[in-house]
């Protein structure tokens, strides 16, 4: 008798699809899409050259540079030829009239749902980079982003300083058990990955390589990241308008009532300037 149970259990589970539910935050990755078409195509990924990527510098650095107004941030040459090399991007190195719109959701404030309507408003893509609880408890908000369009990125499970961890299997494991999770439930695969606090270094860098990712940072943001020092719309727009630049790639964190505010403004700001807003999936 107990063995005709466990039969019939087991063809209950087939038929109904059982679904892996996770005793903690981790899971596993691999690629993005912003369109349910170009999802059903993203190619499976192998696993990364963990013994190459641990031979490969660990020293963290901290994404950071000088901002120069109407101008892009003026960057070493070699960071340059190690972006390129690992699939890396601060902005769009063909410089056309255009820019990019990211930001990251390490947790919702309230602000996200203003920032769709806006972007929907605008006709203006976007990508989102979010942490695991993000992923698991906003689902209205990433289901919106996912059937408006717009690119959902990987910042992470943990959101951990990346160079901190031992190994990049340790680091592909933040990478990959979120995009698990996205895949579970969104059937959305990720294909952009932002490191959390903008630390990065070579064997991070050749990791998320390995799994398939772009790696995106940016050539503009200011700090916007403190909601308990907000000054107002028209700071924000302040702070954002005079440094756009061919090619910019702009991070806005959606925890700042000042960027929701002022978000409508820098879009029509910039077209008015010529400039015109694309999809990461337009990166070159």
């Amino acid at each position: 008798m107990k063995k005709k149970l466990i039969l019939m259990f087991c063809a209950v589970c087939m038929l109904a699809g059982c679904q892996y539910a996770p005793a903690d935050d981790t899971q596993s990755a691999r690629t993005p899409v912003s369109t349910p078409a170009a999802q059903a195509a993203a190619p499976e990924k192998s696993l990364p050259d963990f013994t190459r990527c641990n031979s490969l510098d660990n020293k963290g650095s901290g994404w950071g540079f000088k901002k120069i107004k109407g101008s892009e941030p003026d960057i070493f040459e070699s960071t340059k030829e190690l972006f390129k090399k690992y699939d890396t991007y601060y902005m769009d190195q063909s410089k056309p009239k255009a820019v990019y719109l990211t930001f990251d959701e390490g947790y919702e404030n309230g602000y996200t749902q203003s920032i769709l309507d806006t972007l929907k408003k605008c006709s203006a893509p976007a990508a989102f980079f979010v942490t695991g609880p993000y992923l698991k408890e906003q689902t209205e908000l990433v289901r919106r982003m996912i059937d408006e369009g717009h690119i959902v990125g990987n910042h992470t499970v943990h959101h951990p300083n990346l160079p901190k961890l031992s190994s990049a299997e340790k680091m592909s494991e933040e990478l990959t058990a979120l995009n698990d999770m996205s895949e579970e439930l969104y059937g959305y695969t990720m294909r952009y990955m932002r490191p959390p606090e903008g630390e990065y270094s070579e064997r991070l860098l050749a990791a998320a390589q390995g799994l398939g990712y772009k790696t995106i940072f940016w050539s503009f943001a200011y700090k916007d990241w403190d909601p308990k020092t907000q000054r107002g719309a028209d700071y924000a727009y302040e702070q954002t308008t005079p440094y756009l630049h061919d090619g910019a790639i702009i991070l806005l964190h959606a925890v700042s009532k000042d960027n929701a505010g002022a978000l409508e403004n820098i879009i029509t700001y910039a077209r008015e300037k010529g400039y015109e807003f694309r999809s990461l999936d337009e990166l070159q």
